[in-house]
């Protein structure tokens, strides 16, 4: 039976700093957080059972909540009292007590929230819109039928990959937790999985900012009349520079580089310096002091919380779409852009035979979207309670997989006029791939257009603004997860933590800076973050979907938008989902990629170092698993049943104040 809650009205007759008790019920002082918690002796209801016995008389309903001191009732000094002799359920009111206690209490009344919602929203859009985008989703597109590729991406935006980025939001925004400790409200022998998320954050801070580095040093290059990528006259070309832009006739042959090439590799990279990852040679100091800079606008954009980068934002995120509607009128009045268009549009149907194609579609909306690492979790846990977390979900994945569609245009247009230029067929043009396709074709392409200067200018500080809020995302779901974590120790030292954090992103990102630092970005992209991540989300699906639960999950959700998920997303969330993740995972790690950088083909141990790397971040989950289960007392049965249920309750807002649900 539950008593009705006191009215705020009522609240607030009690004198100040005093308890006063009314209908059956210790109300505490108005200014704190009224909290509701569970008598000592009451027996949490089984999953399939939570949502009727978790009803409250205020209409919420609630998630399960274990009593703070240790299962034990509270006596009126605070202190922790033996458990009542009754089984009747009962609503009472407790102080929490101990570090659980004081780390609730700080979440409630030290949480900071968007200042608009408005800087939201730009916040995961400028998360979700990267340099992917730019370069990856085109190439992938061209490559597995052009238009007809749409037709896979579509299906597995539709049913795994905007299910899962509304999954984290949701998770995110009705626990205000970050990616570890948010595991005590879902199923606390996941817990390694937030370990996990931050492990893999790191990774990518270490070689992202490194790509990054490179935009950085041809923004700088770009200030000149005349762009150093147009010619082969410069100290760092050879014999084989061929620059077929030039008035002269001058015939393309197999052994032709053009001067954009030897820019990127001899002069920015400088691979011609470095054996492999057999001998890295030296560090670039040039791109040390680029990275450098981009850390410390990296530092003052995020060191105060999202009330900063959520200002910041308002550029970056942007000023992105302004450069790509301008390049997108500029490529399409260049000659031969139609032939690039085509080229990118054009449907193959028989590819949509191909598994391949439906691995590519599946991975890169996972990938463009980007649930699975602590990102989503950490800015939706600064939202208000009753934001409509559902509809921020499918505008900004709408608006992210327009972007990638859009980019591809901006891009083929370019290889279009290439094309006609070199007198090539366009698939000839496009065999440039990744951050190639960016630093060797587009700029080559844009260094001989009117008005080059203007246009490189502008286009790579595009890619520095594409660039940094996705760091910005990155180190946030970092921070957002060790703070909640250890309030206790850093609550009050969040700029001396972020600066730590991005000293260690700086120190690690040095073997990416030597002259064979390409190929260590290259063994990390494709290594360090792929198969870990479909890792960590398959198994973040399966806990909240099979051991939180779905129907909880559901009613969370209700409680948060006043309205519960249809069938469509139960299905996709306990069903689909999942094995849309498996069926991308298992075609990794089946058929490994061969991996080639120019003419360098990495050798088989890199493989191996490439496996190492990834599971360093992921066999953190199962060690999490045996600890957890070492250190809970009882029986192994027991032990299983404590490590799978909640630890601590969701604070559910109700006007002023906050109650845990029961």
């Amino acid at each position: 039976e539950t008593e009705p809650l006191t009215s705020k009205k009522d609240v607030s007759d009690c004198n100040e700093g005093e308890d006063c008790k009314e209908n059956g019920l210790l109300v505490r002082n108005p200014k704190s957080a009224l909290r509701l918690v569970e008598d000592g002796n009451k027996v949490h209801p089984g999953q399939g059972a939570k949502g009727e016995a978790a009803q409250i008389s205020n209409g919420y309903s609630g998630v399960p909540s274990s009593v703070p001191c240790g299962g034990m009732a509270e006596a009126e000094d605070g202190q922790c009292a033996a458990p009542a002799a009754t089984t009747t359920t009962t609503t009472t009111t407790s102080t929490t007590c101990g570090a659980e206690g004081q780390q609730q209490l700080m979440e409630l009344e030290d949480r900071e929230t968007w200042s608009k919602k408005i800087d939201f929203l730009l916040s995961v859009i400028g998360y979700a819109v990267d340099l992917g985008n730019v370069w990856r989703f085109p190439y992938i597109c061209y490559q597995n039928g052009g238009g007809a590729f749409l037709i896979p991406y579509t299906i597995m935006a539709i049913f795994g990959g905007i299910p899962l980025f509304y999954m984290e939001l949701a998770l995110g925004q009705y626990h205000r937790n970050g990616c570890i400790s948010i595991w005590r409200k879902i199923c606390p022998i996941f817990k390694g999985i937030g370990f996990a998320i931050c492990i893999i954050d790191l990774y990518i801070a270490s070689y992202y900012n490194t790509i990054m580095a490179w935009a950085f040093y041809y923004l700088v290059s770009s200030f000149t009349a005349e762009l150093p990528w147009t010619s082969c006259t410069n100290a760092w070309n050879t014999g084989n520079c061929t620059n077929y832009f030039s008035k002269d006739n001058v015939s393309w042959s197999l052994h032709s580089i053009s001067p954009a090439e030897e820019f990127y590799t001899r002069r920015v990279l400088q691979v011609h310096r470095s054996n492999g990852l057999d001998n890295l040679g030296g560090v670039s100091w040039q791109l040390t002091l680029c990275l450098l800079l981009i850390f410390t606008i990296v530092y003052f954009s995020i060191w105060k919380g999202v009330k900063t980068s959520g200002k910041v934002v308002w550029v970056t995120a942007t000023f992105p779409y302004i450069i790509l509607f301008i390049l997108l009128v500029r490529g399409a009045t260049l000659p031969g852009a139609w032939r690039g268009v085509l080229y990118y549009v054009k449907p193959d149907w028989q590819k949509l035979l191909a598994t391949e194609v439906w691995v590519d579609a599946a991975a890169q909306i996972f990938f463009s979207l980007g649930p699975g690492f602590g990102v989503l979790l950490a800015y939706a846990s600064y939202n208000k309670f009753h934001n409509n977390c559902y509809q921020d979900a499918l505008v900004t994945s709408t608006v992210n997989c327009v972007t990638s569609f859009v980019s591809g245009f901006v891009i083929f247009t370019v290889l279009g006029y290439m094309a006609e230029m070199r007198n090539e067929d366009v698939s000839e043009v496009a065999k440039d791939t990744g951050p190639s396709l960016l630093f060797i074709t587009y700029a080559e392409a844009i260094a001989n257009m009117p008005a080059s200067t203007f246009f490189a200018i502008i286009f790579f500080l595009m890619l520095l603004t594409l660039g940094l809020d996705s760091t910005f995302a990155g180190l946030e779901g970092v921070i957002t997860g060790v703070l909640d974590e250890f309030p206790h120790v850093w609550s009050k030292r969040r700029e001396l933590f972020v600066l730590g954090l991005i000293i260690i992103c700086f120190l690690g990102s040095l073997a990416t800076l030597t002259f064979g630092g390409a190929y260590v970005v290259k063994l990390f992209e494709e290594y360090a973050t792929g198969p870990a991540v479909l890792t960590v989300v398959f198994l973040e699906a399966v806990a909240v979907a099979w051991f939180y639960g779905i129907t909880q999950f559901c009613n969370d959700v209700k409680e948060m938008l006043g309205f519960t998920p249809g069938w469509y997303w139960r299905v996709c969330w306990v069903v689909i989902s999942p094995i849309f993740l498996l069926f991308v995972t298992c075609s990794f790690l089946s058929n490994p990629p061969q991996l080639r950088l120019f003419d360098y083909n990495y050798p088989y141990w890199t493989t191996v170092v490439g496996y190492c790397i990834g599971t360093s971040s992921v066999i953190w989950i199962p060690i999490y698993m045996v600890y957890r289960l070492i250190i809970t007392p009882g029986t192994l049965k027991e032990r299983i049943l404590k490590s799978i249920t909640p630890e601590t309750a969701t604070e559910i807002p109700f006007g002023d104040i906050r109650m845990n649900a029961v």
